[in-house]
């Protein structure tokens, strides 16, 4: 026997249309690339994307058709979002810090029909379009007296100009709920980048749990101000969770410093915000030597790789605002975990507390998980016993677009996805990250997180960033070694930060050396490198040996 319920398809298009009606005076606030602060509501959103469903019409796109990005957080990519998976078609955030090349190799597979971008990227469009013979409309995201007139691009067209040519009055096609919304390629360190492929009812499911109290608890009382990028799984899916709820959204553009962050949070009185560790980093180093504080900020989700204890004390002691430690991938949507206490966590210590904060958290509703060893047998969920993580759930990869499915099945019949990560997981569900499956260091048949190794040096306070990985050793098979770059003007010496590792961990998994680098490697992402960084010490050889 079936519900008597509604049948109703949940469509990224019911979200701005809740936004609209709901919250439609709702502020959006974006830090245009012109320079310039633009304001305008939910309800200009929700007119300028039926404006871009109807240009997209009129283009006599197909259904699922591709609609690529170039763009920083701002309120036309914003407008994307919404009018192009609205209508039907499929989003594809592409992120402009890949090589050119890549960028061709992504949009010819994605076989993008549009592209629209801000000027800020004119050079990169440039040296691909003529690669990219599936493109049938460039559009520079920007007003008709901006648009270059010499850019080489064949049809060139201002985004105002061309949405501004059709009505705001559009009626969102109904369809199935499993049709594709968007896609996002991985950054593609090892091998061709491979594509995640979101649904409506992936992606409306996602929205739904992010915003959890237990999650990222965002409500139309917030301030939001994403850091993480809108070409980065879409930004974590904030901008469908900020419709949801309809709180305030803030846009920072292209301006990522720390200063400029830290200006735009007090400008427009943000409650909260998210971004990667090395975004953090760079706001923190802003406000410590001017003895800034924030005055609204109270909460912070960082995730995108581990966040080092001594950014959540920082956070956390001397400026009042609470870290939500996230974990995810952009196969996942990319929200797994999110770091929370529970009720009866909220009587410890303060440093038993804190050791809980520095795992990435308890599964969001949606999403299960498991540690197996090697032969796929599932493991004990001590805090102890490491092992392989597998996710599985309404939002989790099937398959990669144009390519193979990664599950594993169980004994069940049950798929999991295989994330790449080694964890532990303890008896209340907190899940902590120790490794990366290829960067674990294994000496002497033990295993050495190199994640905490990094942690211990980034707590030195003249560590700007530093990076774990593992050295052939005769006897060992493997030592570990640190990576590190200094703050500007600190200084320290080998000795000492060796030193500094003493009492914090065992003694054998203190790193046999430390090396000074001008910079560490880091993707497309924020993530470190480690295997450019390998490259970088190709001829390095452990001391003694």
């Amino acid at each position: 026997m079936l519900g008597l319920m509604q049948d109703q398809p949940l469509l990224i298009s019911s979200l701005i249309e809740f936004a609209e009606r709901h919250h439609g005076d709702g502020e959006i606030v974006s830090r245009r690339v012109e320079g310039d602060i633009h304001r305008y509501t939910y309800r200009d959103l929700a007119a300028r994307s039926r404006r871009l469903a109807n240009a997209l019409d009129a283009l006599q796109l197909q259904f699922s058709d591709r609609v690529a990005s170039l763009a920083w957080n701002g309120y036309r990519h914003l407008e994307m979002y919404f009018g192009v998976s609205g209508s039907g078609r499929v989003l594809h955030t592409i992120n402009p810090r890949l090589h050119p090349d890549q960028i061709a190799w992504i949009m010819n597979h994605a076989e993008d029909r549009v592209l629209c971008f801000d000027l800020s990227f004119l050079p990169l469009v440039q040296a691909v379009h003529a690669k990219c013979p599936t493109v049938k409309k460039w559009v520079a995201l920007c007003d008709a007296d901006r648009l270059p007139q010499d850019s080489g691009i064949p049809g060139l067209a201002s985004y105002e100009e061309w949405i501004g040519g059709h009505p705001s009055d559009y009626v969102w096609p109904q369809f199935d709920e499993n049709t594709a919304s968007s896609m996002c390629y991985t950054s593609g360190t090892t091998g061709d980048p491979k594509a995640a492929l979101y649904s409506h009812r992936s992606t409306t499911l996602h929205a739904y749990a992010a915003a959890l109290p237990d999650v990222m608890c965002l409500s139309a009382r917030d301030s939001v101000l994403p850091v993480v990028p809108m070409f980065h799984v879409n930004a974590w899916g904030i901008p469908y969770s900020a419709a949801l709820t309809g709180c305030k959204l803030v846009f920072p553009g292209p301006a990522m410093d720390g200063k400029s962050i830290y200006e735009l949070m007090e400008a427009e009185g943000v409650t909260y915000a998210a971004g990667v560790p090395t975004v953090w980093q760079m706001l923190l180093s802003h406000l410590k030597p001017t003895g800034l504080k924030f005055s609204t900020l109270k909460r912070t989700v960082i995730g995108g790789s581990a966040c080092p204890p001594a950014m959540i004390t920082a956070f956390q002691d001397d400026y009042g605002v609470e870290v939500l430690h996230a974990w995810g991938m952009t196969e996942m949507s990319p929200l797994g975990t999110l770091c929370t206490l529970k009720n009866k966590h909220l009587s410890l210590p303060k440093d038993e507390q804190m050791k809980i904060l520095q795992k990435q958290g308890r599964a969001i509703y949606g999403v299960d998980m498991k540690i197996v060893d090697g032969n796929g047998k599932e493991l004990p969920w001590d805090g102890k016993t490491y092992g392989d993580l597998l996710v599985r759930g309404p939002w989790i990869l099937d398959t990669y677009y144009q390519g193979d499915s990664p599950l594993m099945p169980d004994a069940q019949g049950r798929n999991w996805f295989p994330t790449g990560d080694v964890a532990t997981i303890d008896a209340d569900g907190f899940m902590q990250i120790t490794d990366r499956s290829k960067d674990v260091i294994k000496s002497g048949g033990e295993w050495i997180s190199s994640i905490d190794i990094e942690n211990i040096a980034m707590g030195h306070p003249a560590i700007a960033m530093a990076a774990c990985i593992g050295m052939p050793h005769p006897k060992w098979d493997e030592r570990p070694i640190v990576a590190v770059t200094l703050k500007p003007g600190m200084q320290a010496t080998r000795e000492e930060l060796l030193q500094f590792y003493e009492g914090k961990t065992a003694k054998w998994q203190i790193p046999d050396d430390v090396v000074f680098v001008d910079a560490i490697p880091l993707g497309a992402t924020g993530k470190m490198l480690k295997v450019k960084l390998r490259e970088v010490l190709k001829d390095y050889q452990l001391p003694g040996v």
